[in-house]
């Protein structure tokens, strides 16, 4: 006879839920040794709404990132194939996609290549973005065998939080494609450590590839637009760690960041509604991508956790986005501006 332990409500929420390519500030490589779980706490009163310091993960050096892989099998869209609203098309558009060499930035530029739309990859790792944007187009061609014209996606590199960098970045993306029209910021990352121990320099770096990296390519973006006198559309990546306190795992610093973007995301849709250039947010939950896959299997019991806490009993996908994102930067939502569309399961919802 086994007697199941209630579990705490929001326990270990979106460990890794938006984490990309950007390099992280990092001083713990990761090691194949299987990990010690944390010790569970003794329940008492109170015990399972809080954080528990033990618990630590450090971002992986760039080096130990794992690679992703494109979605296959996405279906074919267009009249007598898979026929929906013309409205989701992205036909013509271009659209950058930070942190788009892996994980969820890498599934969703796909999503919009899918959709129709031309892509740009802005990744630290330029490596990787190239070998990303030759396996989409192959995977395009592959899978719609019909099509007059493949998407034209390129790679290029740009430290997110250097506005520098960011510019020159802008300049070969115009240079290559002509133009932007739409904005996805993909690129960020997390750690797990108490506030009074965690380093003021790795808190400004999380910062700085979370809040800044987004400020700088959505205002970049945002000149473009107004200088062509065109309309656009931004998705910013936050995560539901912006709307909730996470336990056991403490992260305030992450979690204030992604408040931080999803409320940036708020606020610009109202300064540039009148310039037509629409930002929405997406909050995505708990999200199986190659390195969270990596850290469950270093922790099997955290999957069981997790899953017990969402309403529709599993974690998503990365592909789970590739309809929210299309959507926001589609005609089809062309009267929603400055929404949080959380993509959590229901978790936040409990």
């Amino acid at each position: 006879m086994f007697l199941l332990r209630a579990l705490p409500r929001r326990s270990l929420a979106s460990l890794l839920p938006a984490i990309t390519t950007s390099r992280p500030f990092h001083t713990t490589p990761l090691r194949n040794k299987k990990p010690t779980p944390p010790p569970l706490e003794t329940p008492s009163a109170g015990s399972y709404a809080r954080t528990n310091e033990s618990i630590s993960v450090s971002y992986p050096a760039e080096d130990a990132l794992p690679s992703s892989t494109p979605v296959t099998g996405t279906g074919r869209a267009g009249a007598n194939v898979l026929p929906t609203l013309a409205t989701f098309s992205l036909q013509g558009r271009v659209a950058v996609v930070t942190g788009g060499a892996r994980g969820l930035g890498l599934v969703m530029g796909q999503g919009i290549v899918v959709s129709g739309g031309d892509l740009a990859i802005v990744d630290l790792n330029k490596d990787e973005a190239v070998r990303q944007a030759k396996s989409i187009v192959e995977t395009f061609a592959r899978e719609h065998p019909g099509a007059k014209k493949l998407p034209k996606v390129t790679a290029h590199y740009a430290d997110v939080s250097d506005p520098t960098s960011v510019e020159t970045c802008m300049a070969e993306i115009i240079a290559a494609h002509g133009k932007i029209d739409s904005l996805v910021t993909s690129a960020g990352f997390t750690e797990n450590f108490e506030a009074i121990s965690y380093p003021i320099d790795r808190i400004r770096k999380l910062w700085g590839v979370n809040v800044d990296g987004t400020y700088l390519f959505a205002t970049a973006v945002a000149r473009h637009l107004m200088e062509r006198k065109s309309k656009g559309t931004m998705v910013f990546i936050g995560s539901m760690s912006g709307a909730i306190v996470n336990v056991p795992q403490p992260q305030a610093p992450y979690n204030a960041a992604k408040a931080a973007v999803r409320h940036l995301a708020a606020s610009l849709s109202v300064e540039w509604a009148k310039a037509g250039i629409r930002v929405n947010c997406i909050s995505p939950g708990y999200m199986l991508t190659a390195l969270t896959q990596k850290i469950l299997d270093d922790n099997p019991d955290l999957k069981q956790q997790w899953t017990s806490l969402i309403p529709q009993g599993h974690m998503g996908n990365p592909e789970d986005l590739m309809g929210p994102v299309t959507f926001l930067l589609s005609d089809a939502s062309g009267y929603v501006t400055g929404a949080d569309l959380r993509v959590d399961g229901g978790y936040t919802v409990t």
